[in-house]
């Protein structure tokens, strides 16, 4: 690594650090922000490292955890993913993320992300156990991304994403800002530095009918009801910082074995710090582990489900014989106490 680029990943780093000092929030307001889906990673090759490649991801996958590595997509991928959430409740994770190189530096991509929270029996005051009805709340996101490279070193980017969370008789909608920086040095490209704030928007607010009420008109002796609009409190989107490097190691031409760190500030929990190895195998199997720990975790309620543990892997298989078309399955697993984990699931064309 030449002097010039040490100072410029020096410069970079202590951007990232003097931003932790501003943005990082308090552990006291642990649970008060909205929208928490929002922290929820799709993509299995990134979640089988627990959302820390923050310096190294790339292609679509960079949508959700650093905008900046869009660009470092070749050619086309499309990425369709399933996720069940904390085994054992029945809420699943669906995803589809497209992603395209434009000219030589540039690549735009599109991300449509939706939770299933299956069947809910309807329950009221005066049939606690049942109407016999159910009802499924409607959470749904879109994200619309843009990233540029300059000399293949540094690349940047910026997404916005549009948040919508609606029941049958209520609704909230929201936008979001993601940007991201990343930047690349040594004799192979083996060194990676990232920084992301991602989560950025406006307070969301639940409005429409399911929040209206009727109430006796007072000073009457008629069967006279008013109705009445209860005002909703506004919430915070869950933002947050990531910091993160990586370093890979070339042991011989077939092998690659990547090393990680990533540091995560949040608004609204505490501070994350975690690990994580990646093992290649040519271009046709990568094997991943990771963890991470909670700062200053508190008690056994404050901790997140999360345990810290995760892993999984990727099989590619090429399309063509000596063409670059590549069809990818990845596998995660994320330990959580309680539940039974979660599982990610993806699917990956490259074209």
């Amino acid at each position: 690594m030449t002097k010039k680029m040490l100072r410029r990943a020096c410069l970079l780093m202590m951007t990232g650090l003097a931003c932790v000092q501003i943005y990082a929030g308090n552990p006291d307001r642990q649970g008060e922000a909205g929208a928490t889906e929002l922290l929820f990673n799709p993509w299995a090759r990134s979640a089988g490292l627990h959302s820390m490649s923050t310096a190294s991801v790339f292609g679509v996958e960079a949508l959700r955890l650093n905008i900046a590595g869009l660009s470092r997509v070749q050619g086309s991928e499309l990425l369709i993913s399933n996720t069940r959430l904390f085994e054992g409740t029945d809420i699943k994770l669906n995803a589809i993320g497209f992603g395209r190189k434009m000219g030589e530096n540039s690549a735009f991509g599109v991300t449509l992300t939706s939770v299933d929270f299956g069947d809910i029996p309807i329950t009221t005051a005066a049939q606690p156990e049942g109407t016999g009805g159910t009802f499924s709340p409607n959470f749904f996101h879109i994200g619309v991304g843009y990233s540029y490279i300059y000399a293949n070193k540094i690349s940047v980017g910026i997404l916005v994403r549009g948040i919508s969370e609606s029941l049958t008789n209520a609704s909230a909608f929201g936008i979001a800002l993601d940007a991201g920086v990343q930047y690349v040095t040594g004799e192979d490209d083996n060194f990676k530095l990232g920084i992301s704030l991602r989560n950025i928007g406006s307070p969301m607010t639940f409005g429409g009918e399911g929040l209206s009420y009727e109430v006796q008109n007072p000073g009457t002796t008629t069967d006279f009801p008013i109705t009445f609009d209860a005002r909703a409190e506004s919430f915070e989107l869950p933002s947050l910082l990531n910091i993160g490097m990586s370093y890979d190691f070339l042991p011989t031409a077939d092998i690659k074995i990547r090393t990680l760190a990533n540091f995560t500030a949040n608004s609204f929990s505490r501070d994350e710090l975690g690990a994580g190895v990646e093992f290649f195998f040519k271009d046709f199997v990568a094997l991943r582990a990771a963890y991470k720990v909670e700062l200053d975790p508190g008690t056994q309620v404050e901790r997140s489900v999360y345990t810290g543990f995760a892993a999984g892997f990727s099989l590619y298989l090429p399309v063509k014989k000596l063409a670059n078309q590549k069809i990818g399955i990845d596998y995660a697993y994320r330990a959580t106490d309680p539940f039974r984990g979660t599982h990610n699931f993806t699917v990956r064309l490259n074209l």
